[in-house]
């Protein structure tokens, strides 16, 4: 039966159960570093050596004694030249180094003074224009990461930063957590899939399946791997069948649609009839009917489920706010919640509901959000137009000017 909305869970509640649930997967496993993007760090990288290795340059100029020019102008012959990759000899006293860029600092040079600020005379010495200060322009051996450092943790969502951050350690392979195995399907007689029959000859009633195509982007953005399994039709014993099935090998079934309370909702007595369901309802808008629990899998293990609620933006808002962290945390991910942002509203939202909810909104030229004018959950259009979420609290109204929680698709996509 339905339930008031104040005896729903809230979303944190909802979470912090889920995410309690989460048991990290056991397994590893170790890739290429070109092809760890996205993944999640199962062991400390640490370094083998300091970076830079040795004082280099900064940039291309002349290495030089600071007490050997005193006042600018002071001219001084050059005794040798460094490109990077090469290791030049003591500096001569009186002298200075042509150097480049990433080049080792020659012993007894304190200073690297840029070429535009010297010139070059006719007889192959220079003429130094400004007066340096010790250090200047020379980046420490060490000083980027000091040998034994802990330069990327367990528990890190690699970037490509990060895995430029391997690389220079000379890390070729990472050890990372195993992608969870997700079973995906849709339940609803009403589903069509895209391709198999033309708008034009559409039977009344049917819709195109988009939500299959979003969640199963998402899925692999999450680094899962994704095993679709189609629609299953409306009834029990199919979904019954299609559960049990999917919970064979798999970390986590993830069904969209069925999980209401109409007749033709057969989610939920499906799970309950092959395992337990320990979350139903929660407080939040779009996303209500959400549905969380465990179904036997293979060799006694449990398989996790999610069931998402059929309109396409519930599913969508459902994923993002408790299936991404949820996933996250399977991966041993260190941080599961989404980025915000606060930004002021250039707009009035007087309808404040009963739950928390989540307007589509986009930045617009001055930073501030613009609402989309519809906010059905049915309405997949107010996604696509957006760029994020506005993070609304139960019961609270929003004036043009307030300031908002804001989180960013760009962060929630993947």
């Amino acid at each position: 039966m339905n339930h008031p909305a104040a005896k729903l869970k809230t979303l944190d509640e909802a979470l912090a159960q889920l995410l309690g649930c989460a048991e990290p997967l056991a397994a590893a496993e170790t890739v290429s570093t070109f092809d760890a993007d996205h993944r999640v760090l199962a062991r400390d990288a640490v370094s083998g050596l300091q970076v830079p290795p040795l004082d280099n340059s900064a940039m291309d100029g002349y290495a030089l004694r600071c007490a050997e020019v005193p006042v600018a102008g002071a001219v001084l012959p050059v005794s040798q030249r460094i490109p990077a990759g090469s290791t030049g000899t003591a500096l001569a006293a009186g002298t200075a180094a042509r150097i480049f860029t990433g080049a080792p600092v020659p012993e007894g040079a304190d200073a690297v003074v840029m070429q535009e600020d010297c010139e070059l005379l006719d007889d192959g010495r220079i003429r130094v224009r400004s007066v340096p200060t010790p250090g200047q322009s020379i980046r420490r051996a060490g000083e980027d990461v000091a040998l034994g450092a802990t330069v990327l943790a367990q528990g890190t969502r690699l970037t490509p930063a990060a895995l430029g951050m391997a690389a220079s350690i000379g890390l070729a392979e990472l050890t990372v957590a195993r992608r969870p195995r997700v079973a995906l399907f849709s339940t609803g007689d009403e589903l069509v899939m895209p391709g198999e029959v033309p708008p034009a000859q559409m039977r009344p009633g049917a819709i195109y399946n988009s939500n299959r195509f979003f969640l199963r982007a998402l899925l692999q953005r999450m680094g899962c791997e994704v095993s679709d399994l189609g629609i299953v039709p409306d009834r029990l014993d199919a979904t019954v069948q299609a559960l049990r099935s999917a919970a064979q090998g798999h970390d986590l079934v993830l069904t969209s649609g069925g999980v209401s309370v109409g007749e033709e909702d057969h989610v939920k007595p499906a799970v309950q009839a092959l395992g337990q369901l320990e979350l139903w309802q929660i407080a939040i808008k779009p996303g209500k009917p959400f549905a969380y629990g465990s179904i036997p899998g293979g060799d006694g293990a449990a398989c996790h489920f999610i069931g998402l609620p059929g309109n396409p933006v519930s599913s969508l808002v459902t994923f993002l706010m408790l299936v991404r962290p949820f996933l996250l945390q399977l991966q041993g991910a260190a941080h599961t919640a989404p980025a915000v942002v606060h930004l002021p509203a250039a707009f009035e939202w007087k309808r404040a509901d009963r739950r928390r909810e989540f307007l589509r909104a986009r930045r617009n030229a001055e930073g501030a959000l613009e609402l989309f004018p519809n906010q059905s959950s049915g309405v997949l259009t107010s996604v696509a137009w957006s760029d994020g979420l506005v993070d609304t609290p139960a019961g609270q109204p929003i004036a043009r000017g307030d300031t908002v929680r804001f989180l960013p698709f760009e962060d929630l996509w993947g």
